[in-house]
């Protein structure tokens, strides 16, 4: 349920109330007794997402994940990157493989 802000004309008192989002905008001022109340368009809450598959980090900004990099040195390196080095590590660990079981059979 979303919190909604609200403002009287007549008056000027200004408050929050929790509220259904089917329930109608009140209209009547808590302060003045007045029908002079105006719903506010507010900023709203962080939309936060919990359970598996959802990770905090996901929404990071661009500001944000710049700055990390500045702080690690900028040594991160791409998932292309990443990838190709696994790859290069599995072949060659393959053809290590490959080398000992060749000198087992000629030996």
């Amino acid at each position: 349920m979303p919190t909604y802000e609200y403002a009287c004309d007549s008056c000027g008192h200004e408050f929050e109330e929790f509220q259904s989002i089917t329930a109608k905008p009140l209209r009547k001022c808590p302060a003045c007794k007045k029908p002079a109340l105006r719903r506010l368009i507010g900023t709203g809450a962080g939309i936060i997402f919990k359970g598996s598959g959802f990770y905090q980090t996901d929404y990071r900004s661009d500001s944000y994940k710049k700055a990390a990099e500045k702080e690690t040195g900028g040594t991160s390196a791409k998932s292309s990157d990443k990838k190709e080095a696994k790859t290069e590590a599995k072949t060659a660990s393959t053809e290590a493989k490959t080398t000992k079981v060749e000198k087992k059979k000629s030996a």
